[in-house]
């Protein structure tokens, strides 16, 4: 498979997830916004997840599949493994920051299920501080909420539960892509400086073309008027002697 070839379909993959974040957040305010729990979303955001994980993993491998280090001793031109660099950073930046946006997701949501728990336990009279709600968390166990029918909570209990893992899970991959993205940052800022400065200087360039094309413009125009003088002055110079000889 061709690198280019390779290029699109890690970028494909970035953009379905991305697009797949954005169902997730979907669901997230379905399930908050329903009275009960409604099973048929949560095995849909279910999927949404494991679809999410699957494909990210898959462009966590071709990345690191992509040695950019190992094309320093090819036999491209600098030119074209400098090109190949930027666009391999480019991709790796833009899915650590799709995954970003999934991870603040996923806290976000986290947090709006902790509230909610923490509203219930409030209506049903069992005042709960944050640090003792952490504390319930952590056991993983949904018996603890249970007093009476608190269905809801033990829920949002069981989503936290599942939050923590896929949370956990992306620790690894953020750490293993923001070395990657650490590591070529400086290259591409390179490359952005000289790209800047390469179009101011062509904007430059370009404005001291059009001033030279004035000048040159003005000093063609001084040289006529001149010629013109000249040929008018032999003129009269004719005359006057053709005169004189008359």
């Amino acid at each position: 498979m061709s690198t280019c070839r390779s290029r699109r379909e890690i970028r494909e993959m970035i953009d379905k997830i991305q697009a797949n974040v954005e169902e997730v957040k979907k669901k997230h305010s379905a399930i908050l916004s329903a009275p009960q729990s409604d099973e048929k979303t949560k095995h849909e955001l279910e999927d949404l997840m494991a679809d999410i994980k699957k494909t990210a993993n898959k462009v966590r491998g071709k990345l690191k599949q992509q040695n950019i280090e190992q094309e320093e001793h090819s036999n491209k031109s600098s030119a074209d493994l400098r090109i190949r660099k930027t666009q391999h950073s480019t991709l790796s930046r833009k899915f650590v920051e799709v995954m970003t946006e999934y991870n603040r997701t996923q806290t976000d949501y986290r947090d709006r299920c902790k509230n909610r728990i923490l509203r219930q336990l409030e209506i049903t009279g069992r005042a709960t501080t944050d640090d003792e709600l952490e504390a319930m968390l952590e056991q993983d166990n949904p018996a603890v909420f249970t007093q009476g029918t608190l269905a809801d909570i033990e829920a949002r209990h069981a989503d936290i539960i599942k939050l923590e893992t896929s949370i956990r899970e992306l620790h690894d991959m953020f750490m293993d892509m923001a070395m990657l993205v650490e590591s070529q940052g400086e290259m591409i800022d390179r490359i952005e400086y000289h790209v800047e400065h390469a179009v101011d200087y062509v904007q430059t360039a370009t404005q001291d073309t059009k001033k030279a094309l004035k000048y040159q413009s003005k000093a063609r125009r001084k040289k006529v008027f001149l010629v013109i003088c000249l040929s008018v002055t032999l003129i009269i110079i004719i005359i006057i002697l053709a005169v004189q000889l008359a």
